[in-house]
């Protein structure tokens, strides 16, 4: 049986791709387990285009990874947990608001910092939510809202 020095450099180099691409994806897509963080939770009425793996941003700047989306079934809300990196405290009056990086962009969830001397343990609760603001009902009610005035 003779093997072909080119054909096994070939497959080696392919596999090695194969891994470093999985390794990439991984972590773009925030399934790794790090534990260089704590985790916060926050409840919001609209969470459209957020879901595991979504930014979590404080000043522009990524600070974390949302870990968890599930519906309550008694309030009828998104309850969220995402992940903070260790060293940045949160004061105990910040809100979560899910923010648009645009028009045609994605949504990340923006934690907008109180003024609290306070910072937030791990696991507690953000109360102070926004969700997602639908683009295409603000359309709507501008239209509905131009149409009627005449």
């Amino acid at each position: 049986m003779s093997h072909n020095t080119t054909e096994i450099l070939v497959g080696g180099a392919v596999l090695a791709g194969a891994l470093a691409f999985a390794i990439y994806a991984g972590q773009a897509s925030g399934l790794s387990t790090g534990g260089d963080g704590y985790e916060l939770n926050a409840s919001f009425r609209s969470l459209e285009g957020v879901g595991v793996g979504t930014d979590v941003r404080l000043a522009g700047v990524k600070i974390g990874t949302v870990t968890n989306v599930e519906l309550n079934a008694e309030t009828y809300r998104a309850d969220t947990r995402f992940s903070v990196r260790n060293g940045i405290e949160i004061p105990d009056d910040s809100a979560a608001v899910v923010a648009s990086e645009g028009l045609l962009g994605g949504n990340f969830l923006e934690i907008v910092p109180g003024g609290s001397p306070f910072f937030f343990d791990p696991g507690a609760d953000i109360e102070d939510t926004q969700g997602a603001v639908s683009l295409i009902s603000l359309l709507v009610k501008f239209v509905a809202g131009s149409g009627s005035g005449e």
